[in-house]
Formats: C-alpha cells, structure tokens, sequence
C-alpha cells in the first residue's frame, strides 16, 4: 500500500520508538525504505529515542536492506500507527471494538508539520547570577526551599548523573547570596563540572529531603522533548499556549518548560499532568516520560554545559494558569456546531421526531423512571420494551412499533431471560415480534457509563433501534451523584446515544431517602436536580397507602372470581344466584354445597394463593414531568408480580400518597398499623396452635385451645384464658365452632372430612 510522504508522518507521530523491541524499529526502517521514503524520515522520528538513539547508525542499516521476497511494507507502519490511535485519512479506517467514535481528534489543536521552527538566540550578554535568580523570583516564594544538584557521578555507561544534591536554604536565601556573589554562583551553590552543568528542582521542599512527598505545593511539572530539533520544540510550545512559567535551555539538545499545574493535591496533580502530557503527545511533542514526577530535578539556568549556556528562554508565556489553558485547549477541540439564524428556517421548519410514547417522548429523547424500591421498575422497562416491539400500549399510553435494545446490567442473564417471558405471559401477549428484542447482558462486566457510551454505540450502530433501555443506571454512574458538575457530564453519555443512533434512551433511577409524597416529582430522585431537569420525559413511582377497608374489598371480589370461575368450569353457575357471587362467603358456600370433594379442595387452594396475591398487590402512581407534551393526569395501577395494570374501576384516584397528610393523621396511622401488626402476630400464633392441634387428624375444640394455651407463670402458678377470650379469638380470626361437634372449623383450610360430615348433615 503507497501513502504520501504527509501521510506516513502523520503515522509515526502515533508510533514511540522507545516503546519498540530492536526488530520493530528495524522493520519501521525496512518499511519506509521499501515504501520509497528518505533514510533522513527515520533517522528523525528515532532521535526520539534518546535512551538508544546513536548517530549514524539508522544510515548504516539502511543500507544494509537489500529487499527480501517478503518484504515488510508501509502497511506494517500504518498498523503500528493505528494501535496508537491513529486513524488514516480522517478516520474512514473500519472501527475497533475499543475506538471512540466522534467528530474531529481530541485535544488536537495544530498540526505539528505546518509549525514553522522558531530559533532560540543564546544571550549576548551573560550573566548567570541573574539568570538564576529571575528563575527562583520566578518559581517560588522567599521562604520556600529549594533543592539542586551541582555535583555528579558517572554511571555504569559512564553517562554524568546528578547527585542528591542540597535541599536546606530558602530562595530567599539563595537569592540574597547570588546578589552578592558577582556572577560567581559556584560560591553561593558549589562549584559544578561545567562538562555536566547543574540541575533543580522547580517545585518548593519542605527542607527535609527530596522526594515526592517532600513537595510542599504542586505548582509546576517539567514538559522536555529532545526527539526533535530544539527550535520545533520552542515553536509547538508556544504554539500551544502551554502556561509556562520559565523557558529554559538545557544546554544541550532540548528546551525545559515549566508548566503551571496548580494542583492542590498529588493524585489531583497526577491527573493534570496525564492531560497534559496527553495533550503535547497529540501535538506532536513527544515527552520524556520519566519527567512525571513533582519531585524531578530540571537544568539549572546560569550555568554551562560541555561549552553550552544553560539559560532561561522567556519566562510566563502562553496562557496564565493550568485551569485558564485546559480551557483554551477545551474550546479548541469541541465539536460544537455554529449558531444558525431563525430567519432562514422560519418557513422551512425540520420535521419534529414522532412520538415513541405517545403524549409522554418523541424518538431520539430522554426519559427517565424514577421510583423507590419494590416498585416493580425493572418490571415496567419490560414491560415497556415488549410494547414497543408488539406495538402494544403501555400504561394506557400508545407506543410506536421498532427494534428496542435491553441493557440489562443487574440480572444474571437466566432471570433476566425468564422475565421477559413471564411478563409476555401475565400480558396475555403473543410473542410475535421477539426479533425486535436484543438484550445485552451485562452483570458483573458493567464500566462507568463514560467507558460504556461508546462500546454501546458501535454495537448498536447498525442496528436500528428506536430505543434503548438501561436498567438500572446507578450500576453505570460516573463520579458524585450529587455532584451538579459531575452528574451533567454522566447525562451528556445519554445524549451521546441519542445523536450516534437517532434512537431514544430510557433508564429508571432510585428515589432520595426520606418521605417523598410532599415533594414535586422532579425533586424526588436520588442524587444531584441534574438527573430529573436533564430528561425529556421524568415519570415518577409513588406508592399510595392502601387502606384494610380497600384490601377488604379486593380480597372479596377476587375470591368471588376465583369461585364464579370454578362454578363455571363445573357447569354449575345457573344454580348460584349473581347476589351470592358477590360475597365471598356466599360464594364459597355456594362452591361447598355444589363441588365435588376434589374440585372444592382444588378451588380453597387457589383462594389462598389468590388471597396472598391480594395482600402482595402495591398501588402506585405516575406523575409526568414533560418536555415535548402537555401534562398528563395522574395514572393510578396496581403491581400484581410481575406485571403492573391499570386501575381500572377508580378505586385508587381519591388516595393521595402517605407523605402529604398531615402529621396528626400520619402519627395515627402509624399507631393503627402497629396494632394491626400486634393482631395479625397473635392470629398467626393462633393458626399455629390451630394446625399444630390438628396434626391427629381431627379439628380441636375450645378446651383444646384453652390447655395448648395454658403456661406457668413467673410465680410457678398455671395460667389460661378465659373462654370468652377463646371464643373472640375464633371468631376474630375468621374460624367457626360447628353446633353439633363442638369443633373449631376454619373456613380457607376446610378438608375433605369435614366438607363430607356437612354435607351428610
């Protein structure tokens, strides 16, 4: 494969030979060569190697490349370039699973090969005591210590390395003498080998000693490039803005910037310096990357160097500070579009996005279910996903048909599976368009939503979804929920999502903690106001409190349905009157006198279970905050596991959520439910003693009661209860005493025998 010259450069900004085995920066030789391209493009992207780089050695291998029957070529480049991130011609590459997609490169603000070099002019004039202290005036405050080295030793290589150095004076101090010493610094810091030249270390030290956690402030990182020529490097630099404090020859064959960092922390000064480190390298400076460290010793000005001056270049050029460039450099690369003028699309308005939800989102927005625990939102974005795919309404809203995306990210992939087909079956749906269903399990292989965004995109991109439904998000957050700054960012993921794929996005959120009913359905979910104002759509779950009268009645007419349902299975409805079938106790008398044995058993089983689903069953409303339609009136339904349904004769419409009644009505409350709990404990032990007299296989009786009740006190003496008391318990508890036996019968567990000795009666 042929590339120009411009595009091959571009290739090896993103390839660091010093990342490179011998072999492969061999074959990035053999790969220009037989691409046709000068010895001098790879002896100079090598120099970036200063560790391995030796002169002359890249012209005596090229010419030892005579051509092979496999030759390696320049695709061998470009791949190499490509695992840095470099994307040929503007990008039209085929994507990999870890790219990101977007418009323009980040942080690229120039072109490094347009940057015309800048040249650097020794001064005329030297003075190296005054080149010095411009550079502590410059770096540091008059009581903050200074370390630097002037002596050096030879290493292994015989390569001049700096020792410990001096750590102790202030630059108050050090500023003091070198105005005194008439330009004679080797009195004031020790004399130096001017073969070597002399180092220091630009952030200040607590007098203590010289690593990391010596630094007293966080204020400057060291930016040095010595894998191009130096006046490049003056000119990116420049060209960048970098807020440099002091521009600084070393002498040799780079500049030292130091940076403003400004950081208040070490971890937070980390950070800074990986962007801009990252920044320079998207840039084309290639920086040395040991120069990380706030402790790192830099070339001291005033001093020489095998012949060389190290001296300051400028000082406090680019931009101010770190916060005021990141800024500058933000603006430059984003991929904002350009305001447009109402005039020219008054007459020619686009076309708004039709309705996914109908009255509630359009397609391609936000929406977001907030609700607290146990109120069956995991339920509902299924639910609300095989609408979708069926065309089906949802909640009493209309829903347009398409391919829907499930990002499951908290079932293991089984339960979630079984769920959508126990949904689809409470529905009463067929499930005829399951291929507008994908599910993307990802329990316990989550990342941070930021990390997620674009894996998902490129899944998806192909895909035509009209929806995608995260459930649930708190497993995805990025950063601080209930930080504003932070929350905006994790929300601009959900954006991403919707521009890339032109599909709506739809996930559910937890409730704050605390009482709920009082507050607008927007201030009611967890964490920053961010996450409920930033969608297009926020539907919020309030349970409403059920009252026993109410549950009474539910109780009632379910059971009356179950036995209406078995009346009918039996051919026996004509012989119950539709005033029986109203009361459960009539029905069930009704069932006892006109079922077989077999049949009437069968229909008490399905009562319990019908009467534990009654006492399971929430009620909930949906309140509407809307971006894109009017408000919706409230919508009451009732989660009957698994499926929510819609209330449908206004039982639920005059019950207004716990939280808003006042507090008198709320303490009482309180005090009802815990003396119905105290009752519904001393049935449940009643039952207990009922089933356990039972285990003989006959029904016990009043005295029976009485004795299993019957204990000895703390003064040794027995104790029973009354009989009256026994007698307000079977009939509070919903047993009967038959008259001829004397047996305490109980309704919802009547068994064959005693149904047989009844009806022989």
């Amino acid at each position: 494969m042929k590339q120009d010259e411009l595009d091959l450069r571009q290739a090896l900004d993103y390839i660091d030979p010093r990342e490179l085995s011998y072999s492969e920066w061999v074959g990035v030789g053999m790969g220009l060569k037989e691409a046709g391209y000068p010895v001098g493009l790879w002896e100079d992207w090598s120099r970036r190697d200063g560790g391995r780089y030796r002169t002359g050695e890249c012209a005596r291998k090229w010419d030892s490349f005579r051509g092979t029957d496999t030759p390696i070529t320049a695709g061998t480049i470009v791949q190499m370039a490509q695992r840095g991130g470099w994307q040929p011609n503007g990008g039209d590459c085929e994507l990999g699973w870890d790219d990101e997609i977007g418009g323009s490169e980040p942080y690229r603000v120039i072109d490094p090969h347009w940057v015309e070099a800048q040249e650097i002019a020794e001064p005329a004039e030297w003075h190296p005591a005054q080149q010095l202290i411009t550079y502590l005036e410059t770096l540091f405050d008059s009581e903050e210590h200074v370390g630097y080295v002037t002596r050096s030793f030879s290493n292994e290589d015989g390569k001049a390395m700096p020792t410990k150095g001096d750590w102790a004076r202030t630059a108050g101090q050090l500023i003091q003498a070198l105005s005194a010493c008439g330009d004679d610094i080797g009195s004031v810091l020790g004399d130096y080998d001017p073969a070597v030249g002399a180092w220091i270390r630009f952030n200040p030290l607590d007098g203590k000693g010289i690593r990391n956690e010596n630094v007293t402030a966080f204020r400057y990182a060291l930016v040095e490039c010595d894998g191009m020529d130096i006046d490049r490097q003056n000119a990116l630099i420049r060209e960048l803005e970098l807020p440099v404090a002091c521009l600084v020859h070393s002498g040799g064959k780079s500049v030292h910037a130091i940076v403003h960092i400004d950081a208040p922390d070490y971890p937070e000064y980390r950070k800074r310096v990986e962007y801009l480190y990252t920044v320079c390298r998207k840039n084309g400076l290639e920086l040395d990357q040991q120069n990380r460290n706030p402790s790192r010793l830099s070339r001291m000005p005033g001093v020489m160097r095998k012949g060389h001056k190290q001296f300051l270049i400028d000082t406090n050029i680019g931009k101010a500070d770190f916060a005021e460039w990141r800024e500058f450099i933000e603006s430059a690369t984003d991929d904002l579009p350009d305001p447009e003028s109402m005039s020219a699309v008054w007459d020619e308005m686009p076309p708004l996005a039709p309705a996914l939800i109908g009255g509630v989102l359009r397609q391609g927005h936000k929406m977001l279910l907030a609700g607290p625990s146990k109120a069956g939102k995991s339920f509902a974005l299924i639910e609300l996903t095989i609408a979708i795919a069926e065309g089906k309404s949802w909640l009493g809203f209309d829903c347009a048909q398409g391919r829907v995306l499930y990002v499951n990210l908290e079932l293991d992939r089984a339960s979630c599976l079984h769920r959508f087909r126990d949904v689809y079956g409470c529905l009463g749906w067929k499930p005829e368009h399951l291929g507008n269903i994908d599910i993307w399990n990802l329990r316990g292989k989550s990342v941070p939503m930021d990390r997620l965004t674009p894996k998902l995109i490129r899944r998806a991109i192909k895909k035509d979804y009209i929806a995608v439904i995260i459930d649930p998000i708190y497993k995805v957050i990025t950063g601080d929920e209930n930080s504003a700054d932070q929350m905006s960012n994790f929300c601009n993921q959900f954006d991403k999502v919707c521009t890339e794929l032109g599909c709506a996005t739809i996930y559910c959120h937890h409730h704050s903690k605390g009482a709920q009913g009082g507050k607008r359905s927007m201030d009611r979910a967890s964490g920053s106001g961010v996450f409920a104002r930033d969608p297009d759509a926020l539907l919020d779950l309030i349970e409403l409190e059920v009252s026993d009268d109410l549950r009474v009645q539910m109780e009632n007419n379910a059971v009356c349905r179950v036995c209406g349902a078995a009346l009918e299975a039996a051919g026996k409805s004509d012989e119950v009157s539709q005033d029986d079938l109203c009361s459960q106790r009539a029905a069930m008398d009704a069932c006892r006198r006109l079922l077989s044995g077999v049949d009437y058993n069968h229909l008490l089983d399905r009562i319990a279970d019908t009467r534990k689903e009654v006492q399971a069953r929430t009620a909930w409303r949906i309140e509407g905050t809307l971006r894109e339609f009017p408000k919706f009136p409230p919508v009451n339904l009732w989660f009957e596991f698994p499926v929510h349904r819609l209330d449908g004769n206004g039982a639920l419409q005059d019950i207004n959520p716990d939280e808003v009644a006042p507090a008198w009505q709320r303490g009482a409350k309180a005090r009802k439910g815990k003396a119905k709990q105290a009752k519904q404990s001393k049935k449940e032990a009643f039952d207990t003693a009922y089933n356990a007299l039972c285990l003989g296989g006959d029904a016990p009786t009043v005295q029976d009661i009485i004795e299993y009740y019957t204990e000895q006190n703390e003064d040794g003496e027995m104790q029973a209860p009354a009989q009256r008391t026994v007698y307000r318990w079977v009939k509070d508890y919903g047993y009967t005493i038959d008259k001829n036996t004397g047996k305490i019968l109980n309704d919802t567990t009547w068994n064959l025998r005693s149904w047989q000795e009844c009806h022989d009666l």
